[in-house]
């Protein structure tokens, strides 16, 4: 019997602490969307901004790594294959780093189109 007793004080403390902080989450994650100014898509669109921020400056120290060792390869090896290969990685990062450059080009151009949900075009 004491040990049912122990058990059965041991699961209401756990659903108890459970509760608190399925309560305390569902605070924390209503609270930004209620906020008097701001909806959960402007939040949501400056969030994608800083992160597009932080992955073009990522994405530019990348690239700039990768085809200065894709140079270094093609100016310093002998080997006529390496040389061939070399430039074809420095092909293929100038483009990755052109594309991922232009992504926030092409947002900014068409968030316009289907501001509010809606298309206007």
């Amino acid at each position: 019997m004491a040990k049912n007793k122990k058990n059965f004080k041991k699961f209401l403390v756990t659903r108890y602490w459970n509760v608190i902080g399925a309560i305390s989450g569902l605070i924390l994650s209503i609270q930004p969307v209620y906020a008097a100014d701001d909806t959960i898509w402007n939040r949501f669109s400056d969030i994608m901004k800083d992160v597009y921020g932080q992955v073009a400056g990522i994405s530019t120290i990348v690239a700039v790594t990768a085809a200065a060792i894709a140079l270094l390869v093609r100016m310093i090896s002998r080997n006529q294959r390496a040389v061939d290969e070399a430039t074809s990685w420095l092909k293929r990062i100038v483009v990755a780093w052109i594309v991922l450059n232009c992504l926030g080009f092409i947002v900014a151009y068409l968030q316009p189109l289907v501001e509010g949900g809606q298309y206007n075009g």
